[in-house]
């Protein structure tokens, strides 16, 4: 099925509105050398599955930012992958003990960053699986997630490593079911 194309003063049909595959949940703007941000009412029984978009911002700090989901707090979380920085013409590859949040979730950087984070199940009572990707000025991360707790989770924290973020803007979108 093509995806559906509107115009201004379109009647929306049931059968086009239907073939939308993702739908804006939420949308946070980060504030200004916040140590944390808080997203709220972004996970319900509504989708089973979530992307998640971070950019627009900078960091004070060069370095990781960690995700905590808001019910899921013991050494639960694990991530496997590579990163590596640009210019270099080799990946590592990445394999840490499990902890209590994702550390390595996004990359803060003082000229920008960006982020996608793909998560299944987040809300229900079961383990999550997902994966990341996401790219500063220097460098490059690429993970696949498990959160191995059963615990309903409703929205997340995103924490750097050091330092405060400033700016830039949190989507929240459900995968259609």
């Amino acid at each position: 099925m093509p995806f559906p194309v509107f115009a201004s003063g379109d009647v929306l049909n049931a059968s086009d509105m239907n073939a939308v595959g993702l739908w804006l949940v939420k949308t946070q703007t980060i504030g200004s050398a916040v140590s944390s941000v808080t997203v709220t009412s972004a996970f319900s029984s509504s989708y089973d599955n979530y992307i998640i978009t971070v950019s627009g911002g900078t960091a004070s700090v060069n370095g990781s930012i960690r995700l905590q989901m808001n019910t899921s707090t013991g050494s639960t979380y694990s991530a496997a992958g590579t990163y590596g920085n640009f210019g270099i013409n080799s990946g590592i590859t990445y394999n840490p003990a499990a902890t209590t949040s994702w550390t390595d979730i996004l990359l803060g950087h003082t000229a920008g960053y960006a982020g996608v984070i793909n998560l299944a199940g987040p809300f229900a009572s079961r383990p999550t699986y997902g994966f990341t990707e996401a790219v500063s000025n220097a460098s490059f991360y690429k993970f696949s997630l498990l959160e191995t707790s059963s615990n309903s989770n409703t929205g997340f924290t995103l924490t750097p490593a050091s330092g405060t973020l400033t700016g830039g803007t949190i989507r929240v979108y459900g995968y259609r079911n």
